[in-house]
């Protein structure tokens, strides 16, 4: 699942570091030595504000138009891609098996389609969430 959210960068003059925060995802805050570290900082704070949701059961909040963000003074807007899936490769929780019962005939069409059962439930899941995959 590939997300977008606009974040809010801060530049500090002096330092040439950077602050970062999602005004979508509440306390959702970091930065980085420079712009570049700042964006991959941002980019796995808010990919773990958002797993940490879906991992309890908590609805992700649907990002705002980027047109309808205002950063503080001095500060600019850009989106943030968060990739779920790879960050929860990397970082999620434990998987959950979980058992289906379905007629022959619909197995038979589904293998004789490839259709792989796990990324079927989880897009449909997802879908349902309003979520994109």
């Amino acid at each position: 699942m590939k997300l977008i959210y606009p974040a809010c960068f801060y530049k500090n003059t002096e330092t040439g570091a950077y602050a970062i925060e999602v005004p979508d995802l509440p306390g959702c805050a970091t930065g980085g030595a420079n712009l570049t570290e700042a964006i991959l900082m941002g980019i796995d704070a808010a990919s773990g504000w958002i797993l940490g949701e879906l991992e309890d059961g908590q609805p992700i909040p649907t990002p705002s138009p980027t047109n309808e963000i205002t950063p503080d003074e001095n500060g600019f807007v850009d989106l943030l891609v968060l990739d779920i899936d790879e960050f929860a490769k990397k970082h999620g929780g434990e998987l959950v098996e979980k058992s289906i019962t379905i007629p022959v005939w619909l197995d038979t069409f589904a293998k004789s389609h490839h259709i792989n059962y796990s990324k079927l439930i989880q897009e449909t899941l997802c879908e349902k969430n309003h979520l994109h995959v």
